[in-house]
């Protein structure tokens, strides 16, 4: 963490890395899969492309034709089959089939078992992000509070501060589980 030397960036710092936290949050939640096709739900394969573990969509163009079918067609008709290995090997439950050229990956509707499952994960990957942001928050709180022990700022200064971030930390958890409320339901199907 970089020195602080205001409240004023204090509050920057506390907003970019809370702003992150959310988006990876949301990065995370579009790899859990609903039952709708969602090219994201892929973004956690590898597939070992030469040696080298490359994501899928690094290997060839992925689209979604209708609702419950995800294409990929690779750039090297040679990948096809590492492709349908590595959908195959991966913990999403997914089927893929291949005609050579391309890979067709069916997305099944989701039994209410699998949907719990995923809610589930769900409320992990919602812990862990508030645990982030809690995380972050207590870094910035330390750096205002060592500001007003090192004499930079007046105990009003580092009150209004400590206010302001209790504020934006709230803000940002609640903007996650607004993200997971939403997610559960679209996993719940309702």
């Amino acid at each position: 963490m970089s020195t602080i030397t205001t409240t004023k960036e204090a509050m920057i710092q506390a907003r970019m890395r809370m702003e992150k936290a959310i988006e990876d949050f949301r990065h995370d939640l579009g790899t859990i899969r609903t039952g709708r096709a969602n090219v994201s739900v892929l973004d956690g394969i590898r597939v070992d492309y030469h040696g080298t573990p490359m994501p899928i969509n690094q290997l060839g163009t992925m689209t979604t034709p209708d609702p419950t079918m995800i294409v990929i067609s690779p750039w090297d008709p040679g990948a096809v089959a590492l492709i349908d290995k590595a959908i195959r090997t991966s913990d999403l439950g997914l089927n893929p089939t291949n005609d050579g050229k391309v890979v067709r990956v069916p997305i099944p509707s989701l039994t209410e078992e699998r949907r719990k499952e995923f809610v589930k994960h769900l409320h992990k990957v919602l812990e862990n992000h508030r645990t982030a942001i809690r995380n972050i928050r207590r870094d910035i709180r330390e750096a205002i509070e060592k500001l007003e022990k090192d004499k930079k700022i007046s105990e009003d200064e580092k009150k209004r501060s400590l206010e302001e971030l209790d504020k934006v930390s709230h803000a940002e958890t609640k903007k996650i589980e607004d993200l997971s409320v939403l997610k559960e339901r679209e996993l719940m199907g309702m």
